[in-house]
């Protein structure tokens, strides 16, 4: 699809700025190894016994999990991994220091299911710039519900339907480009590129991290983002769908 950049090289920054992405090869055959044992062990954690919070969605299979977040005050493996050394990409594509603003894990489990086309901007509020990326912790297929991004698309924000989605008229019109995923490469994003995923059509998991980082010069942020989101879900209705996220792109359908 396109070149894999180191994640210390110069040019990957270069790319970012003029596509709104960019593919980095961050972890080794072994360190990918290692970090599923991670994932695995976060996956372990009771359902309502930490800090940490765990989202389950309802599939033919029943209820299942679909995500992990605020779990890096609890795991130092993915501490280190995710608060200094991936850290130092985003500070690359951010061009100034970055810090961690906040993670999850999607488990994406077989029949889980996928996320409407959105950015990401209008789910991260306190902070005006920041970079995601997606780190394939299993490889991730157009069968498995890999992401799907628009090209150079991520100069402005658009308009969005009443989940805070991309409006569909707009969608229609959009050159969607997929992008697979050896397991150990990563995905780096703009905030403002669109982006969607399906549904996991096999029978294999498609786990992947997704940090996401802020500049440094616009504060620490990360507590004072899980606190809103926390304080959203108290408050909030009922809905038709898993509520993960501040605006509702997921599309699994909610454990009553």
């Amino acid at each position: 699809m396109t070149r894999t950049f180191d994640p210390r090289d110069p040019a990957a920054a270069d790319h970012f700025d003029d596509h709104g992405w960019v593919l980095t090869r961050d972890l080794t055959d072994d360190e990918v190894a290692t970090v599923r044992d991670w994932v695995d062990e976060v996956a372990g954690w009771p359902i309502d016994g930490g800090d940490w919070l765990h989202h389950q969605e309802l599939t033919d299979h029943g209820p299942q999990l679909c995500r992990s977040e605020n779990f890096v005050p609890f795991h130092a493996g993915l501490r280190a991994l995710l608060v200094e050394r991936m850290a130092a990409t985003a500070s690359l594509l951010l061009r100034e220091p970055a810090v961690l603003y906040k993670e999850k894990i999607n488990y994406k489990l077989a029949g889980g299911a996928g996320y409407s086309p959105h950015q990401d901007a209008p789910a991260y509020p306190f902070v005006e710039r920041h970079v995601s990326c997606m780190v394939a912790v299993d490889p991730a297929s157009v069968d498995n519900g890999c992401l799907e991004v628009v090209d150079r698309m991520h100069s402005e924000l658009l308009p969005t339907d009443d989940r805070g989605c991309i409006r569909g008229d707009l969608v229609a019109g959009f050159t969607w480009l997929p992008v697979p995923l050896e397991a150990g490469r990563t995905l780096w994003f703009h905030s403002l590129t669109p982006h969607r995923s399906g549904p996991n059509r096999s029978d294999r998991p498609r786990r992947a991290m997704y940090p996401t980082y802020n500049a440094a010069s616009q504060g620490d942020l990360r507590d004072a983002y899980y606190r809103e989101k926390l304080h959203r879900f108290r408050t909030a209705g009922p809905s038709d769908r898993a509520r993960v996220s501040l605006i509702g792109d997921f599309e699994g359908r909610p454990v009553v």
